[in-house]
């Protein structure tokens, strides 16, 4: 969507990373601990990602009509802030980088109304023909839009968490 100034002259888009659905965190997802449960952060940073992979056209009408989909070859979460039950939540995801077969996607998951990061996500994310089982190249249409994004994308700064591998420093 174009932003127009106070001249109603044509003012440049800033890049955002896209923004999820408003989620809630359900009551059952809490642990003994008493706050979210890590297994719930992955339901909530992977339904994020369904979302944004619908917008480039990877929904279950694609995997349907191509017989292909997208599996995750690897994720690197940071639980950085407790949730508990009820509270609401967004994920704003940023396309890092892709290739012909993959996308490198980082993801921050934020209380949506008071804003504060709860934890990230980055992952790797591959091109699936469902016949074979194996990795195989974006189709042109979706390599477009990928393409497009990381245009968009790429005027992002790179987040600090990305990258970021465990280890015990010595």
């Amino acid at each position: 969507m174009e932003k127009h100034g106070e001249n109603g002259t044509k003012v440049a888009r800033e890049a955002e990373p896209l923004q999820s659905a408003v989620m809630t965190v359900k009551p059952d997802w809490i642990d003994y601990n008493g706050h979210l449960n890590m297994a719930y952060y992955n339901v909530l940073f992977d339904t994020a990602l369904d979302q944004m992979f619908e917008q480039l056209g990877l929904g279950p009408d694609y995997v349907k009509a191509r017989n292909a989909s997208y599996f995750t070859a690897e994720v690197h979460v940071c639980y950085l802030r407790e949730l508990e039950a009820g509270m609401p939540v967004t994920v704003n995801l940023q396309l890092i980088d892709f290739d012909a077969k993959r996308a490198h996607i980082f993801q921050e998951l934020r209380h949506a109304e008071e804003g504060w990061l709860s934890a990230t996500s980055e992952q790797m994310s591959l091109h699936v023909d469902l016949n074979t089982r194996k990795v195989a190249p974006w189709p042109e249409d979706i390599a477009t839009r990928l393409a497009a994004l990381m245009k968009d994308h790429a005027s992002l700064p790179r987040p600090e968490r990305a990258g970021r591998r465990i280890e015990i420093p010595r």
